[in-house]
């Protein structure tokens, strides 16, 4: 049908009239005005795609009237213009959509309707581990091995490539993905089939958040989602408040974008923005470059948010310019966002939009800080870590304790390494890594890095070889820049070589600890300690042998291996010692913000950008050479570990079939709150004791060759074998950390996937309990497609986060919640009774239902299905099962 809206479509520039644009401002609504940008951007979306079948007009209406619907579950379609996915979560989204076109060729259809519609870019970019560190030629020797790792994989994405129209592959070497996506491939404004339009998209990457720095709405879904929008699927979203948060003043001299952004994170955690958006606005973003701002952006998950966003500025056009972006394109980038009214000046308070609610935050009073020892919002100013992290040792077991007893914090260990003798206690660091998009793409603390690590050298200072120091930044840039301003050669004097280009130790990718350093915290039960400029922090994420990890900036993440240790206070205490006995004190090395800006002007060019990016897709000779096979079917190899046909269309009518009740299941397992999708599904290492392990075990693997969790993602056998397989896991059936739980029929302790297999063969259905939280953290899709190999047909939580319940829905998994003020406890649930979960014929969105235990008790829970969207999947068994349908009757 034609667009309704076809009336306000007119040419930006009268010289090109074949280049046109749906000029919002010609609705001539005043509601417009008083719109915040984000929801300018869904407005936009919604009128382009007007086709009164997927959007309708009442969607636009809606959108346009926010100000009423925003606090009434109003749902809306958006589309966004392109789609990102890295390798992690790429790998089993091109496995899905191979086995698709299977699916539908075998229900009648043909098979290449299964296709990008929607542009999507994958990055490599999770792959490679830091195995080598400290040695010139640790790069070159990390790239080998993932590609000795991985080749089956890689072989298997270049498949993809050239078999799916629309999918665009940035190949192994190149930076992180959110990374690559600012410096790169942001569009900002797309000109496409004669059309202008924001540049907007979903990604496959809870930390797509980050390109709502440079004023590109997005944000991460699973993998499940990210497919059907490829398919030309609109997202199905609740209409979302927008939180307007006010920044004003300037940050101290000695102040990072670190420091503000986990400032900002806990103030938000405590403010509550869960499935919110937050807008920025105020004279304080001024202050703030795109690298600042895209690393309060990136964080937006670790604050709960859906999308954190900065709307366009001259700052924008600037950061566009200055890398390397076409001079033609920021012409019309400005000219588009302007004539549509969504162009910022941020010193103009007139142009402030209406927000739900408006908080700020005064930069003036930003202190230096780091996070931990568990959770990204537990803030900790660095004047206070010392004192901090000694509380937690004594506390009771959680995310702020460790229950050690009071006569053992003093403990140490001595070793030796290298035969040199060394001690290790509570508190000592062994990783220390510069590592992660979130502050490896902002210049500033990176060449502060470098500035401290060139004072610390010329002082005489080291850091101990024992501790485990990387540089993994997030692009070629950034190694470029280094170099150019001679501050790489003090960094790797300091053991900070480059070890890869990608996530590494911020996603648990860290590698070995020297042998004597695992005896050594194994004998001594020793809280050892890990410091990142990542974004994560989750127990059992960073390394399993490093219990408390903090994230801080990349220039204290150096002062804390200079130190060695977290248990000091840098502004009474030296941080070293000079051999001739001089005491160094943190501030005797720390560089000024302008110190830094000055070799930012002269050494962050343009011409770097346009180098590097110019030659990204062709630049690494092992994957021009990697062999891959090209039909438009892929042909599975029964004996690969790697990639394997999944289970999930086996049996696929073309029927529907109606949803069935659940009756007595039995609790695989009992959580309390805050459930990672870390615990649920790892992406580290694979243990040598773990069901995963026994299985690559009997295919002939040596433990050398198990690889990582988040490198088997295309292959479901081992996924499920490694689901809830963290060795952090918290099951209330066991009262202690193990990734274990108990088969309820014998009472046996066993391996989660051994019990549910069990559970499986015997015709039981299964089902878990939580607390708050449920499934915070990375937007992980095997944390839903795993528990559904299980066997697990509905979770039953307080609180979910907002992705990981979508991704349920998706795998045709129903997600309960207790009523307002409910929960287990307040119902007498051990776990151990068998539920029956009564489903009607007739759904409607967040409807009650009833729960039955045969322990006689009874209640009623919300069934977390927020949308007729997510109804309909939920009956077709799924997203997946619904797109195949779809396609197979065309």
């Amino acid at each position: 049908m034609a667009n309704p809206f076809a009336h306000i479509l007119e040419p930006l520039d009268p010289q090109t009239p074949e280049h046109q644009y749906y000029n919002l401002t010609k609705l001539n609504d005043p509601r417009y005005v008083r719109l915040p940008f984000s929801i300018r951007v869904l407005l936009e979306s919604a009128v382009r795609n007007c086709d009164e079948f997927l959007v309708k007009k009442e969607d636009v209406e809606s959108i346009m009237d926010w100000h009423h619907t925003q606090t009434r579950s109003v749902e809306v379609p958006f589309r966004p213009a392109r789609v990102i996915l890295q390798d992690f979560t790429g790998v089993p989204a091109v496995v899905d959509f191979a086995a698709m076109r299977d699916a539908v060729k075998s229900l009648g259809g043909d098979p290449e309707q299964i296709n990008p519609i929607c542009p999507a870019d994958l990055v490599i970019d999770h792959s490679i581990q830091v195995d080598y560190n400290r040695k010139s030629d640790s790069l070159q020797k990390n790239q080998d091995l993932e590609f000795e790792r991985n080749r089956e994989r890689f072989q298997f994405l270049k498949w993809g490539s050239k078999a799916f129209r629309n999918m665009r592959i940035i190949p192994p070497g190149s930076g992180i993905v959110h990374q690559v996506n600012l410096e790169y491939l942001a569009r900002v404004v797309f000109q496409r089939e004669g059309l202008y339009y924001p540049d907007s998209l979903v990604g496959t990457d809870s930390h797509t958040t980050m390109i709502d720095g440079l004023g590109v709405l997005g944000w991460g879904v699973g993998g499940i989602e990210a497919e059907a929008v490829m398919l030309g699927q609109p997202i199905s979203m609740v209409l979302p408040e927008v939180i307007g948060y006010r920044l004003e003043g300037a940050p101290d001299t000695l102040i990072t974008s670190t420091d503000i952004v986990l400032t900002i994170t806990k103030h938000l955690r405590q403010v509550g923005v869960v499935g919110k958006f937050v807008e920025f606005f105020g004279p304080g973003v001024a202050q703030l470059s795109i690298a600042d701002r895209a690393t309060i952006a990136n964080m937006c998950p670790e604050y709960g948010a859906t999308a954190a966003f900065f709307p366009v500025d001259t700052v924008s056009i600037q950061y566009l310019q200055q890398t390397g972006r076409d001079p033609e394109k920021l012409q019309y980038i400005a000219d588009y966002l302007k004539a549509v009214g969504m162009f910022r000046d941020y010193s103009d308070e007139t142009q402030d939009p209406e927000y739900t609610q408006v908080v700020g935050l005064d930069l003036a009073s930003v202190v230096p800080c780091c996070s931990g020892p568990k959770r990204p919002q537990d803030r900790v100013a660095v004047s206070e870590m010392k004192t901090d992290f000694n509380t937690c040792l004594g506390s009771p077991q959680g995310f702020k304790g460790f229950h050690v007893a009071a006569d053992r914090h003093a403990d140490s260990v001595e070793f030796q390494y290298n035969g040199v003798d060394y001690s290790l206690s509570h508190g000592s660091v062994v990783i220390a890594a510069i590592t992660s998009c979130t502050n490896t793409s902002n210049p500033s603390v990176m060449l502060g890095a470098g500035l401290l690590a060139k004072k610390a050298i010329e002082m005489g200072l080291s850091v101990k070889p024992y501790i485990k120091t990387s540089l993994s930044p997030g692009s070629g840039v950034v190694t470029y820049y280094l170099k150019e301003s001679g501050v790489m050669d003090y960094l790797s004097q300091l053991g900070f070589e480059v070890v890869g280009y990608g996530c590494m130790t911020c996603i648990g990718n860290s590698g070995p600890l020297p042998e004597p350093v695992v005896d050594s915290i194994t004998k001594g039960d020793l809280v050892a300690v890990g410091i990142l400029s990542g974004n994560r922090n989750f127990e059992g994420r960073v390394h399993p042998n490093t219990r408390a990890n903090y994230l801080a900036s990349p220039p204290l993440v150096i002062a804390y291996a200079i130190a060695g240790t977290i248990r000091i206070d840098f502004e009474k205490e030296p941080i070293a010692v000079t051999a001739e006995g001089k005491e160094v004190f943190l501030r005797d090395i720390w560089p000024t913000r302008e110190e830094i800006q000055s070799v930012e002007r002269q050494f962050v060019i343009p011409a770097m950008f346009k180098e590097v990016y110019e030659k990204i897709e062709k630049v690494n000779e092992r994957w021009n050479s990697l062999a891959a096979p090209s039909d438009k079917l892929y042909t599975w190899d029964p004996k690969s570990t790697y990639i394997k046909s999944p289970p999930f269309f086996q049996g696929l009518t073309r029927d529907l079939k109606s949803p069935e009740s659940i009756s007595d299941a039995y609790v695989l397992l009992n959580f309390g709150d805050s459930v990672t999708t870390d615990h649920i599904s790892p992406a580290g290492n694979i243990a040598r004791s773990s069901p995963a392990a026994r299985y690559l075990t009997s295919k002939g693997l040596t433990p050398r060759e198990f690889n990582s969790y988040g490198s088997r993602r295309g292959n479901d056998a081992v996924m499920a074998r490694g689901t809830f397989a963290n060795i952090r896991l918290l099951n209330k059936f066991l009262g202690k950390q193990a990734p274990k739980t108990l088969y309820l029929p014998t009472g046996e302790t066993m391996d989660v996937f051994d019990a549910a297999e069990r559970y499986q063969q015997a015709g039981h259905a299964l089902l878990i309990l939580a607390g708050k939280e449920y499934g915070s953290g990375s937007s992980r899709d095997w944390a839903a497609k795993g528990p559904f190999l299980l066997g697990i047909k509905a979770v039953l939580a307080e609180s979910y986060e907002r992705i990981h319940r979508s991704n349920l829905v998706g795998m045709g998994i129903i997600p309960l919640e207790y009523k307002s003020g409910e929960n287990a406890h307040t119902h007498g649930l051990t776990g151990r009774e068998r539920y029956t979960v009564n489903i009607p014929s007739q759904l409607t969105p967040r409807m009650l239902v009833d729960i039955k235990c045969d322990s006689g008790k009874e209640f009623q829970v919300v069934m977390r299905f927020d949308t007729d969207v997510e109804l309909t999947y939920f009956q077709h068994g799924g997203i997946l099962n619904y797109m195949i349908r779809k396609m197979a009757a065309h």
